[in-house]
């Protein structure tokens, strides 16, 4: 099945080029302009959707390679691409960078899977004719490229014309245009890269600046033009999920402690039935009413631990529900919260829920960081001894004991003759899982599928 649908992917040499400034510059524009735009963001990362949020109002997308597969990121970019006018997508890291030295589930990648016009945002500061070069190097390192435009970044309206006369006549790619250096518009970063969206100071205000460089810098009727050139998206036909019965209420933590979710893996469990109950272990005193399933998704608790901890009839809740065999999913943060104690930055140890006897401590470093295999060595809620599922590493704070009842290997890059890393991780028992691995339901659906059965067979079990 083909669908028409106008789509854009913003890339960039590497990390720290801009893309995400230039893609939030973009998205406000054209909302300005009366267009309803979509985004999405290729790869793993939880926080730059969350800056495309909060500029388009709406839940940005993840469309990630290593979790879905090609034909699963078509079907996401078209279920999420079709309630707008067009699909920005964001690149991760530099364009070609994807797993280990190789291009599997790189932005390159996505843009071959889904015939997405890709436009390259270099960042140009000291730079005249190496500009050119780099721009050169892109789009002659894999034929095609798939790179169909540029636009430079941190560059001065008086120099702009001459670099873009030196590029688009030194590598025959149009240059769409620029975005000026704006240090005002800078958005902060921490250990997990960016900030999160609600903690920058002023962002709407930052956002409508951006908006105004774009709208004095960008060539928006070109980008459109670009993006509607798109050929029509070929996507599979839908499956059709069981709806389980008895409406099963699930908590979700949803706080400035907890806020790593891919937004196509919530829908997944409403798809299926669920009803997703927010409630914020922060500072809810208890836990929503007549749950059966409780989902602790990852975020920065190290950052609140003395607010979490000081909220001891939650985290009271919390044991007693996990204690009680309620189904649990806890990733990452949501793993710490359920540890004996939890390590601030400045190294003081609060009291957690302690359905673990483990200290969550700074490590100092990124540990296991990275996309990985899990092998269920034990049945258990998500599924069956033997099950495999895909999943994403990224945290500096550690336990001693991660757990055991899965076997972790890093996917091989197929260039380089490496031995893959491995390690055992993460606790499966038919009611739990905790682990520092996430998933997106998405890559899983049979087992969002096992999880609510069970919430709606706890919910029956206890009235």
């Amino acid at each position: 099945m083909k669908e028409a649908l106008p789509r854009l992917l913003l890339c960039a040499p590497s990390s720290g080029s801009g893309k995400t400034t230039v893609t939030c510059a973009l998205l406000q524009a054209l909302i300005r302009r009366g267009l309803q735009p979509v985004a999405c963001k290729s790869g793993p990362d939880y926080i730059d959707p969350m800056f495309h949020t909060q500029v388009i109002g709406a839940r940005s997308r993840n469309l990630d390679l290593f979790f879905l597969g090609e034909e699963g990121a078509r079907a996401l970019l078209r279920r999420n691409g079709r309630t707008g006018d067009l699909a920005v997508i964001e690149g991760a890291m530099g364009y070609y960078d994807g797993i280990g030295m190789g291009e599997a589930a790189s932005a390159y990648r996505l843009a071959m899977a889904t015939q997405t016009p890709a436009v390259l945002v270099v960042d140009v500061r000291g730079k005249a004719l190496s500009a050119a070069a780099t721009v050169a190097g892109i789009i002659t390192l894999r034929r095609p490229s798939g790179v169909a435009g540029v636009i430079l970044n941190r560059v001065s309206p008086m120099l702009y014309p001459r670099l873009k006369d030196c590029i688009e006549r030194e590598t025959g790619v149009k240059v769409y245009g620029f975005l000026p250096q704006k240090p005002e518009c800078a958005i902060e970063s921490r250990h997990l890269g960016l900030v999160t969206a609600g903690e920058v100071a002023d962002l709407r205000a930052k956002l409508d600046k951006l908006a105004e460089l774009a709208e004095a810098g960008l060539d928006l009727d070109g980008l459109l033009e670009l993006a509607r050139s798109a050929p029509p998206l070929e996507v599979p036909e839908g499956e059709n999920l069981p709806v389980i019965p008895d409406c099963p209420r699930i908590a979700v933590a949803r706080d400035e402690a907890f806020c790593f979710y891919y937004a196509d893996g919530l829908a997944l469990l409403e798809g299926l039935g669920a009803e997703l109950v927010p409630f914020s272990p922060v500072k809810d005193k208890n836990l929503p009413d007549k749950i059966g399933g409780l989902y602790l998704g990852g975020g920065y608790p190290e950052l609140y631990a003395k607010a979490l901890s000081e909220n001891s009839s939650m985290r009271e809740a919390v044991f007693q529900a996990v204690q009680g065999g309620m189904p649990t999913v806890a990733e990452c943060g949501g793993f710490l919260y359920l540890q004996k104690t939890l390590t601030d930055p400045v190294g003081t140890a609060w009291p957690m829920a302690g359905v673990f006897a483990g200290e969550g401590k700074n490590t100092g470093r990124l540990s296991r960081f990275g996309y990985v295999t899990l092998t269920a060595r034990k049945s258990g809620l998500l599924g069956p001894a033997g099950s495999a599922f895909p999943a994403h590493e990224f945290h500096y704070w550690d336990v001693e004991a991660p757990g055991a009842d899965f076997w972790a290997e890093k996917p091989q890059d197929g260039v380089t003759n490496t031995k893959p890393r491995q390690w055992d991780c993460a606790y499966h028992t038919p009611t739990l899982y905790a682990g520092f691995p996430h998933f997106h339901f998405c890559a899983i659906p049979q087992a969002a599928e096992r999880f609510v059965r069970a919430a709606a067979a706890w919910r029956r079990n206890h009235p």
